[in-house]
């Protein structure tokens, strides 16, 4: 209900006049007609005059006569005030100063209203946080005079659970200025003093406004509604022209709704897999988890789980990534342009973020899947202050591996497990705290009695502090490690476990500072420990004759300072500019190697042993890391961007399959094996049609790389004591061009992209035997120049939806044995030049149909299946190709992981 101002200033507005001849007009349409032809502004509530009609006819007559003769007769009144606002409702007029509740959504008690009309002089209260959840009242903020510029800040939340709102726009629209939450759902808006009307955009929220009079610096918290229309015609409204005015390119967002559209193997959403349909990312083959974006190698890529680094993303070998999907909130993945606060990896971030948990009221979601049964649990600790949200998630796949006809595998064993937990509590208007935790474990026995597992264990703590309306900073801790070990007990004399873990401790501060409309600055730095347990191989058990071999401990500090500025120069053209300086320090305790110059690294050319003592610095690296970026608009749908892109990065992934395996070993730099370091160019054409339906952009880039790690034919890589002896550092360079088509809204919608792309690999030693192919440039493991794929979604209403997705990509590189010839009276076997040849095209198409429960608000639990195929085609995919000598001769294989159709049913509930 709107409180109504008293009629104060007749005499001074006399002189705005109405003319017109409404003839059973809506009294909205009346509305818009009189606005149109005075300063006068009106508000009301939509839904109480739906059915009220206007007839008239008047000739340059004053608002107050128009209006009383056009609700005459009615249960309404009108009321007006000095700053020409015009406020009808039903009942009785009241007189006198605006009440509370005219400013602050809350109700008003009828003593309220009592006292508003025997104290007309009584002041309105003022409040510095304003919660918003109506768009017909006019909220006042701050308590100055009116004058100068005033910054508007807060959060914009789910009315329903409290969660933040990310990524969407609040613009004031009467001036073209705007702003996009952050990741905690904050925005900052500075602003003239003035009134305005704040027009809200967001992925997955009803489209709102709120108008506000802004006389000093204040807060307006937001409760938007969560809009129950079709998933893509939400979308267009949300993110409308980001694709031509958003500033960053190479920036991909999804939401859980999007990734649970597009189909997957086992029927359970998997973020990695989604990520791989986008263009310029791959894979090397059918159940690999590893993403190689933009010619870039898997260790390449930082992974962070709420700003914890993930080592290893995948559960059971890759089938399945290692997030459970009900507890997302999105995900972000940027291939350039990447911002100044993210560092330590040469080719993409993908930033994955948790939901908060609903602050309302308690829930849950969970799904049974025929490998695979997760459930969650949220709800909140203090209502509107506090929540938490924790999930879990198993697999069963024991029983389809007894069920296959070929005994060793129904000797086999493979099953995993996680746990996420979350909890958010807000403090004060000022401090707000988060806490993540993540822990899961994987265990597998294939036809033998060697025992693989792997571990995982993450967790973030957040302290973020609002200093001011335009200042806010993020003091987070994070903790990281993975570990992995391979036990073999079935003979007592050879039994031994391989033990190997990498793990991380790290501390950052960052900044948001909002100096003015044109400016948002970040800066703020990091810090990283590393401690590294490169391996150890250790009898198991009193009768194991197994000799120990342990391999010395690495350790290393990594920092980092950084500090970038978008502006907007002109409402067309704005620029990001950013620094970032690494430093990194390779710490004792440790035993380094000193080999000969100009020769190439073995045992042999070991000149000298240096013993470095606890904390002593053996090596020490740093450099400049430099970020800019600069968007140009054409017109109001279309622009171009260009970018570059400096990183620096420390640590290495060591090994020898083409695909990611649980078992690879991480490296950090020091004395002999130094940082690698890139450069990345882009440049994009971006264009909207059909009222921003379609988005269209074509990107292309260029990348060098130097001093990643490549390696010696017949590399050593597990419990080498001399690895540095079996690595060369090479050089790269990546180039590619991607085009990318999004249909956002209707009933059929989705993407499709295309991507042509080299990933080219120079090792170029100063000795000849060290170098690869003669020093020229030979394809990587994960070249693959052309690659297709279609994401199409079909809903033929509101329960029953249609899904596919198909995709096409070039063979990987592979090495051949092209002879055989006798040396010393010894067969030997004459290899092609590397990855001189490649593996078959990769070509599959998935189906799923998605089965919603009927739509009722009052059930107990809503629920949904999906029921899917996986490889429809039943095509056999080559995974790897290899080669045996049988009988003198060598023969080639083709291993394929997924060589028929594979359904899945899968059923999903929410309560």
């Amino acid at each position: 209900m709107l409180l109504l101002l008293s009629l104060t200033s007749h005499g001074q507005q006399a002189e705005k006049t109405v003319t017109g001849d409404f003839n059973h007009v809506l009294f909205e349409q009346f509305a818009s007609q009189v606005e149109a032809q005075t300063a006068y502004r009106f508000y009301f509530d939509p839904a109480a005059v739906d059915s009220l009609f206007v007839t008239l006819r008047v000739q340059a007559q004053p608002v107050d006569v128009v209006l009383r003769e056009a609700l005459q007769n009615t249960k309404f009144r009108f009321a007006l005030d000095d700053e020409r606002r015009v406020f009808v409702t039903s009942g009785a007029v009241i007189s006198g100063a605006p009440a509370a509740d005219f400013y602050e959504p809350r109700p008003v008690a009828p003593a309220a209203l009592a006292q508003a009309d025997a104290d007309p002089s009584a002041p309105a209260p003022t409040r510095s946080r304003l919660i918003s959840a109506s768009e017909y009242k006019v909220y006042e903020i701050g308590a100055g005079g009116g004058g100068g510029r005033v910054t508007l800040a807060g959060h914009i939340r789910d009315q329903k659970s409290g969660e933040p709102v990310i990524g969407a726009s609040i613009v004031a629209e009467s001036l073209n200025v705007g702003a996009t939450t952050d990741q905690f759902g904050f925005y900052s808006l500075t602003l003239p003093a003035g009134r305005y009307d704040l027009k809200i955009r967001g992925l997955g929220i009803k489209n709102t406004k709120r108008q506000v009079v802004l006389r000093g610096d204040g807060k307006l918290e937001i409760e938007v509604e969560e809009d129950i229309i079709t998933l893509k015609e939400v979308v267009i409204e949300a993110e409308k022209d980001k694709n031509v005015s958003g500033m960053q390119m190479g920036l991909e967002k999804l939401d859980i709704k999007t990734m649970r559209q597009v189909p997957t193997a086992f029927g359970e959403t998997d973020i990695l897999r989604v990520i791989m349909t986008l263009p310029g990312v791959k894979t090397v083959g059918e159940g690999s988890t590893g993403l190689n974006v933009r010619g870039g190698a898997t260790d390449q890529n930082l992974i962070l789980f709420n700003d914890a680094t993930i080592y290893n993303p995948s559960h059971l070998f890759g089938f399945f990534s290692a997030f459970n999907p009900d507890i997302l909130q999105g995900v972000e993945l940027y291939k350039s342009a990447i911002p100044a606060k993210y560092g330590g990896r040469l080719a993409s971030v993908l930033d994955i973020t948790t939901r908060e948990g609903n602050k309302k009221k308690f829930g849950g979601a969970g799904g049974i899947g025929p490998l695979t049964s997760r459930v969650t649990l949220e709800g909140p600790i203090a209502k509107d202050k506090s929540s938490f949200i924790v999930s879990g998630r198993a697999s069963y796949s024991d029983w389809i591996l007894k069920q296959l006809s070929d005994r060793n595998f129904a000797k086999s064993a493979a099953s995993f497990y996680d746990v996420t937990a979350h909890v958010m509590h807000e403090v004060n208007e000022k401090n707000t705290l988060y806490a993540t935790g993540y822990f899961s474990t994987d265990r597998f026995r294939l036809a033998s009695d060697t025992t693989y597992s792997y571990r995982n264990q993450a967790a973030s703590l957040k302290w973020r502090h609002n200093f001011n309306n335009q200042l806010y900073g993020v003091l987070t801790g994070t903790y990281s490690h993975y570990d992995y070990d391979v036990t073999t007990t079935q003979n007592p004399v050879s039994a031994s476990q391989l033990k190997y873990a990498v793990g991380q401790s790290g501390l950052r501060a960052d900044f948001s500072y909002y100096p003015n409309s044109k400016h948002t600055i970040d800066f703020g730095g990091s810090t990283l420990l590393y401690n590294i347990a490169p391996g150890s191989f250790l009898p198991l058990g009193e009768k194991s004759l197994i000799r120990p071999d342990v391999l010395g401990k690495e350790r290393a500090l990594e920092s980092a300072l950084y500090v970038s500025d978008k502006f907007d120069i002109t409402s067309r053209f704005s620029i990001s500019a950013g620094l970032r300086f690494s430093f990194f320090q390779a710490l004792g305790p440790r035993e380094v190697y000193q080999y000969a110059p100009g020769q190439s690294r073995s045992e042999s050319t070991i000149i000298d042993t240096v013993q470095y003592g606890s904390n002593k610095v053996l090596a020490s690296y740093q450099g400049p890391e430099y970020r800019l970026s600069a968007r140009y608009s054409l017109d109001d749908k279309s622009s171009v961007k260009g970018s570059y892109t400096r990183t620096r990065q420390y640590i290495h992934q060591l090994t020898n399959t083409a695909s990611v395996s649980p078992t690879d070993v991480w490296k950090l730099s020091d004395n002999n094996i130094r940082p690698q370091v890139g450069d990345q160019y882009s440049l994009g054409y971006y264009r909207n049609f059909k009222s921003n339906t379609i988005e269209v952009s074509v990107e292309g880039y260029y990348k060098t790389l130097r001093d990643f790690v490549d390696y010696k034919s017949g590399a050593t890589l597990v419990l080498n004591h001399h690895i540095e002896t079996d690595i060369i550092n090479a050089e790269g360079k990546a180039y590619g061009v991607e085009f990318f088509v999004k249909k956002l809204t209707g009933k059929l919608n989705g993407w499709v992209g295309y991507t042509y792309s080299r990933s080219l690999v120079q090792v170029n030693a100063a000795t000849t035997s060290d170098m690869v192919n003669g020093g020229q440039y030979y394809p990587s493991n994960f070249d693959k120049p052309h690659d297709f794929t279609l994401v199409g979604n079909y809903r033929f209403s509101r329960r029953f939806s249609t899904s596919v997705n198909a995709t096409y990509s070039t063979g990987r590189p592979i090495t051949l044995p092209l002879a055989k010839y006798y040396l010393n009276n010894s067969l030997r076997v004459y290899y092609s030049d590397r990855n001189a040849y490649r593996v078959p095209d990769y070509y599959r198409i998935d189906l799923a149909l998605n089965i919603e429960g009927s739509h009722k608000v009052k059930k107990l639990a809503h629920s949904s299946w999906t029921v899917g195929v996986y490889n429809l085609t039943g095509r056999r995919n080559p995974y790897s190709v290899y080669f045996k000598s049988v009988g003198g001769q060598i023969k080639g294989y083709q291993l394929s992981i997924f060589g028929n159709p594979i359904p899945t049913v899968t059923y999903n509930f929410k309560f």
